[in-house]
């Protein structure tokens, strides 16, 4: 149930929340409504939202912060999911009914569950399913608006590749280590005073003070941190080496496990960061060697034609006529045709899921059964099969995914603070009756 509880705010998709560091007053907090450019986050939408947080904290075993600090960061969410999905709006970004049923099909699966079981504990836990629904939907929204604008502006050079793999290599760090981070930010204005810029560094310090004095990283990630996971504690979750930034990954590499850095100075204020972990994962992975004969269905060929064909077609394999030469003369595929339908080495994941189901039950020189896949119908051969370390290629191919990831991290923080600063913001005060 922690971890649907937890899905209920990431949803398995991730939830961008960055606080702005101008600081605001919040008087009666039950009676304030914003207005955020053409739209109003109405006081039951703050309330309600402010309470799903707080309930999810407590679940997960979190000490609250002060009820102040919470509303500051469940208010700065509210504000920045209402200017994204205003933004997306305009773009006609939307997610059906049909995609949905998806999402939370996948929800409940990663849960052990099914969709109705998911709904009745959602319902015991007091909440609402229809917005847990809704919430899905806009967390699906806006994470298609974030890929649209932040992928043209992400490219990553082989120089770049090769720079960081060298890095790697002198440093004697593997090109698949994996860190495991949590991170307080204290965030400072885009042109920060040196005032601005003491005030930061001071609350960094109190923050540092209170960790020093034994309380939990969470808890003062909750309370301090101006960063888009303070609200799961600050956890940056298992990233790679070329995920992270250089100030952090330089500084994780000294860090011992449970270890918290001094603050560091970045263009966006400052950080401490906890190592939680660190691990190195293994590039041994297996590999099928394979041959296969397709047989497409058309207007002229249906399945139990297709079928037939390649009943017809094991036959005279049995009877001694070679793969190589059936397949070059029946197989479909133009990419293995002309090699006897030769595939070559394939790790797992490399076809389709029923097409590697059945490779992965043949023997070594065992042909299959005529099956259907979504390009048509298959015999396979197995030849052979080996645990193999990852090629050169492939490390780079993950280097390069690594980096991506790591920019778009960056631009995406960029992207939300200038939406946010922007945006029109108004902070309506009632009097309560």
């Amino acid at each position: 149930m922690h971890h649907l509880m937890k899905t209920f705010f990431s949803l398995t998709f991730v939830v961008f929340t960055l606080l702005s560091p101008r600081a605001f007053a919040l008087e009666e907090l039950d009676s304030i409504a914003i207005i955020v450019n053409d739209e109003t986050i109405s006081t039951q939408q703050i309330k309600k939202r402010f309470s799903d947080f707080k309930r999810q904290i407590q679940i997960q075993g979190q000490t609250p912060p002060p009820e102040e600090s919470l509303k500051k960061q469940v208010i700065e969410r509210m504000i920045l999911d209402s200017i994204q999905l205003q933004l997306a709006k305009t773009q006609g970004i939307y997610i059906d009914d049909l995609s949905l049923n998806k999402a939370l099909e996948k929800i409940a699966s990663n849960n052990q569950s099914t969709l109705s079981d998911m709904r009745s504990m959602l319902q015991n836990q007091g909440i609402n399913y229809t917005d847990f629904r809704e919430q899905t939907r806009n967390d699906m929204i806006i994470q298609q608006l974030q890929q649209r604008i932040i992928a043209g502006l992400i490219k990553v050079s082989p120089q770049e590749i090769d720079i960081f793999l060298a890095q790697q290599k002198e440093s004697g760090e593997a090109a698949n280590d994996k860190y495991h981070l949590a991170h307080i930010l204290i965030a400072t204005p885009e042109a920060a005073s040196p005032e601005d810029i003491q005030t930061a560094k001071a609350k960094a310090e109190q923050a540092i003070a209170y960790l020093e004095e034994g309380e939990s990283f969470k808890d003062v990630a909750l309370r301090f941190s101006d960063g888009r996971h303070a609200l799961q504690g600050g956890d940056l979750e298992w990233r790679s080496a070329a995920e992270l930034p250089p100030l952090f990954l330089n500084t994780a590499r000294t860090l011992n496990n449970n270890q918290i850095s001094q603050p560091l100075r970045s263009a966006g204020g400052f950080h401490i960061l906890k190592l939680i972990d660190k691990k190195t994962q293994a590039h041994i992975v297996s590999q099928t060697l394979a041959r296969h004969i397709l047989i497409k269905t058309d207007e002229i060929t249906d399945n139990e034609s297709a079928r037939k064909k390649l009943q017809e077609i094991k036959t005279r394999l049995s009877n001694g006529e070679k793969f190589s030469d059936l397949a070059a003369k029946f197989s479909q595929d133009p990419g293995s045709k002309n090699r006897g339908g030769d595939l070559g080495w394939a790790a797992e994941g490399t076809f389709v899921p029923r097409f590697t189901e059945v490779m992965n039950s043949l023997k070594n020189n065992q042909i299959s059964e005529p099956f259907r896949s979504q390009f048509g119908w298959h015999i396979i051969q197995v030849l052979d099969r080996r645990k193999q370390d990852e090629t050169e290629q492939r490390i780079r191919q993950k280097a390069e995914r690594a980096i991506q990831n790591r920019k778009a991290d960056e631009e995406l923080q960029l992207w939300l603070r200038r939406a946010r600063d922007e945006a029109y913001v108004d902070f309506k005060i009632k009097t309560a009756e």
